[in-house]
């Protein structure tokens, strides 16, 4: 019998000011990681850029400084100071240190704001070690420092000003964000989407962290229309200028900008009041029934719709599309503090009017451009049926077949997927090598042919036809398409091995781009490694040594000869220079091999850097190539 106690009035725990913020911070950032290290300067970043969609600002400065704090500089209306009838404390320190209190409540401070609950800028001065503010405002300069969010002392004016605006110093607190350090690339493209979401704002970006300093600013008049176009910057797009509109109705502003690219991919991102909404939310509802209602509506007219069964679906019109959206209203609804999905059910409707009127108009006033893009998703359409035949016979052959695996494929005993590697080697005669030499209960190994086929550049259908790719899926077992389910995966690890020389970094990018593209859940789960083969041989003696590259050797090699021994050294040309007994010692043993793992940080920049190197375009990859040739290691 469970014994029976009080619940007492003790067991009732109070948290006082911002105590909640640092008990569970990912509760109001997401996360305590580098993204939640960002997230926190994000905070302070929007309330700037709230001053400047409310009119009140223009410019915003940033500077990374060398002890790991971040300054954030606006010159906008400054934090009020004065007294707050209700705190009896000062207006800013009422701000900064009460979790509910800000200018985002009443709609007289912001007409609009990324702000929701005026928790943000709390969340940072909870989560920093210390920070200090400082404000310009009504002819004085106040300022007040903070340690963990408790304030060190009052309100102070440290001086007289004809300036206004607010300055931000905050140092994130390492029992937080423990090994998290700002990246100054990250925070540009933050900062840039800021700068192309709010037409003239100029946002300066200084990095002051190490010797080399940078310096970077942000200005662009065109707004989301610019956003577009450096989206599509290494694109071969469908027309020159992007379709822009920008309208209000039942207090709400839509502003949308698209464009087609030649390219299979959708990259369509969504901003409320400025903030990004990853997942979307009712913004995209309506803008996505709007260009399908659209383009079918204009096709039908036009008589475009030749060989499609039926209409255009959402997938056929949203094929090579890259859009912005951004709304501005009044009380957005959010999932979350990190404002990752919109809820404002009346905002679909909006949007679906005003992008549909708006784009029918655009269309009948360009018809070559409209023909060319209800073309583009009448061809996928197309290809999607052909696509679809094409993987329901794989799919049916899959059934029938249930228990034949590639031939190729020397599958492993265990039929345990948490011990179970699958290795995809590069040729037979290193596929050969690695049958003999894997551990045969745990290891499989799927010899390639030379290299696959580049599945950047083709339609599914024609994917779906290369025995490679069949072997690979074969393999797998998650299926394919919409069938795709990992929980059905064979090998817990899928390691991808190939020579290290050029040659077998291109077989690699290959492989990794057909996982990218069919099989991208298994990246993100965590299931994709590439194998570390080693470049060096160094025999002392009758030992022997390895070692994966040019540095790591000659530093031994150097070292042994001080010493006063002879080392003799050997490159390897390639894995089918190895016998078993090595490629099992260098590469394939659990306890002395090196892995990477390959994770995915931003698919939207991932999808773009796969359609720049391994897409049908040239001269984006020619630009690329003669901007980065002086990085690379040819000696590999």
């Amino acid at each position: 019998m469970a014994v029976q106690s009080k619940y007492k009035v003790s067991d009732i725990q109070v948290l006082k000011g911002l105590e909640a913020v640092r008990k569970r911070p990912a509760m109001y950032i997401g996360s305590t990681d580098t993204n939640g290290l960002h997230h926190i300067f994000t905070e302070i970043l929007d309330n700037s850029v709230d001053e400047a969609i409310a009119g009140y600002c223009d410019n915003i400065w940033v500077t990374l400084n060398k002890d790991g704090s971040i300054t954030v500089r606006d010159n906008g209306r400054g934090i009020p100071v004065d007294k707050h009838p209700e705190t009896k404390v000062s207006t800013l320190e009422t701000v900064m240190t009460n979790l509910h209190a800000g200018g985002k409540f009443e709609k007289g401070a912001y007409k609009v704001s990324g702000g929701l609950h005026g928790i943000g800028m709390k969340c940072t001065n909870a989560l920093s070690e210390w920070m200090i503010t400082t404000v310009h405002f009504d002819g004085g300069t106040y300022q007040q420092e903070y340690a963990r969010g408790v304030p060190k002392e009052p309100v102070k004016k440290i001086g007289d000003t004809k300036e206004s605006g607010t300055e931000h110093t905050f140092l994130p607190d390492k029992e937080i964000f423990k090994d998290a350090f700002f990246s100054f690339d990250t925070i540009v493209k933050k900062c840039r989407q800021h700068a192309y979401l709010t037409a003239g704002l100029k946002i300066t970006i200084i990095d002051n962290s190490n010797d080399k300093k940078r310096k970077y600013a942000l200005y662009f008049e065109d707004g989301i229309k610019s956003y577009v176009q450096f989206l599509n910057l290494e694109s071969k797009t469908v027309g020159e200028d992007p379709f822009y509109m920008k309208s209000e109705e039942d207090d709400i502003v839509v502003e949308v900008a698209l464009q087609y690219t030649d390219g299979m991919e959708e990259n369509v991102l969504c901003y409320t009041n400025n903030i990004i909404n990853p997942e979307g939310g009712t913004h995209l509802a309506g803008f996505r029934t709007a260009i399908t209602t659209a383009l079918n509506g204009y096709a039908q007219k036009s008589e475009l719709l030749k060989g499609v069964d039926g209409t255009l679906n959402g997938a056929d019109v949203r094929e090579g599309l890259t859009a912005i959206i951004s709304i501005k209203i009044a009380d957005p609804q959010f999932e979350g503090q990190t404002k990752i999905k919109l809820n404002n059910r009346e905002v679909k409707s909006v949007v679906a009017k005003v992008v549909r009127d708006g784009l029918l108009t655009y269309l009948e006033e360009n018809p070559q451009e409209a023909k060319n893009i209800v073309g583009k998703a009448v061809l996928a359409n197309k290809a999607k049926a052909a696509a679809k035949a094409a993987r329901d016979a794989v799919i049916r052959k899959s059934a029938l077949e249930s228990t034949t695996l590639p031939g190729k494929l020397a599958d492993c005993t265990s039929r345990d997927p948490k011990e179970s590697e699958l290795f995809i080697v590069e040729g037979d005669s290193a596929g050969g090598s690695a049958k003999q030499g894997r551990d045969r209960h745990t290891q499989a190994i799927l010899p390639l042919r030379g290299k696959i086929m580049n599945t950047q550049k083709y339609r599914v259908d024609r994917v779906l036809t290369n025995s490679e790719f069949n072997d690979i899926t074969t393999a797998l077992g998650v299926g394919i398409g919409e069938t795709l389910d990992t929980s059905k995966i064979r090998y817990y690890k899928i390691i991808i091995m190939s020579d290290a020389d050029v040659d077998g970094l291109h077989i690699t990018t290959l492989v990794l781009t057909l996982l990218f593209r069919f099989f991208r859940p298994l990246i993100e789960e965590g299931y994709v490694y590439v194998a570390q083969p080693p470049l060096y041989k160094v025999e002392i003696g009758k030992k022997k040594y390895y070692f994966l590259n040019d540095e790591e050797k000659s530093k031994f090699v150097n070292e042994a000869k001080a010493n006063g021994k002879e080392p003799v050294e050997n490159r390897f040309k390639g894995l089918g220079e190895m016998n078993p007994e090595q490629l099992w010692e260098t590469t394939m043993n659990p306890e002395t091999r090196v892995l990477k793992k390959i994770e995915i940080e931003d698919a939207k920049e991932a999808d773009k850097i796969f359609e720049m190197l391994m897409g049908t375009e040239v001269p984006p990859r020619r630009r690329f190539i003669q901007m980065h040739a002086t990085k690379a290691n040819l000696d590999i």
